[in-house]
């Protein structure tokens, strides 16, 4: 059964409010849901290493969806295992002072959610993201968190999702 996993953001959890209802639409589309928990480790590539050691027990590439901290564990984790997709949620990307560790994803669909208040994660950030590699960008308004757009970041990820299943894009990996 094909799985979407998803990675928490640094102060979060992984059955949070956003990953609770994405992972209801990835339910309805058919997939196996995973959240790795990545309470306690404070170091990113920890947390990459946790998300490979998953990835490697799978049978098939799996879609990678990532808030925060979670979505550059899941861009990092993306060149080094078969990725079907991604599905970003204000990725950690360009930081001032880690610039250089921004990963370069995966060829394939990538889909970024931002928002336009961020105060954390500038959406400048994602917009050259998407720019450099090509990404569906959506930017909302809303602040870093996205909870207020809970229902419009489902309805984006059911359309990202729908178009994964009758694409020939469902097929990329590396």
């Amino acid at each position: 059964m094909p799985i979407i996993i998803f990675s928490h953001g640094k102060d979060s959890e992984p059955w949070g409010g956003k990953i609770t209802a994405m992972a209801e639409v990835a339910r309805r589309h058919g997939l196996q849901v995973e959240s790795v928990d990545y309470r306690g480790i404070d170091d990113p590539l920890a947390r990459v290493r946790k998300l490979l050691e998953l990835c490697g027990t799978l049978s098939e590439a799996p879609i990678l969806v990532g808030s925060s901290m979670g979505g550059y564990v899941s861009a990092a984790a993306s060149m080094q295992v078969p990725v079907r997709a991604m599905f970003l949620l204000a990725p950690a990307f360009f930081m001032p002072g880690y610039e250089q560790y921004t990963p370069v994803p995966a060829k394939c669909p990538i889909s970024i959610v931002h928002g336009w208040n961020d105060d954390i994660v500038p959406v400048d950030n994602s917009i050259r993201f998407a720019k450099l590699y090509k990404s569906q960008l959506h930017v909302l308004d809303s602040d870093h968190r996205l909870t207020a757009n809970i229902g419009e970041i489902c309805d984006l990820l059911d359309h990202f999702l729908e178009r994964l299943s009758s694409s020939s894009e469902s097929r990329f990996v590396f």
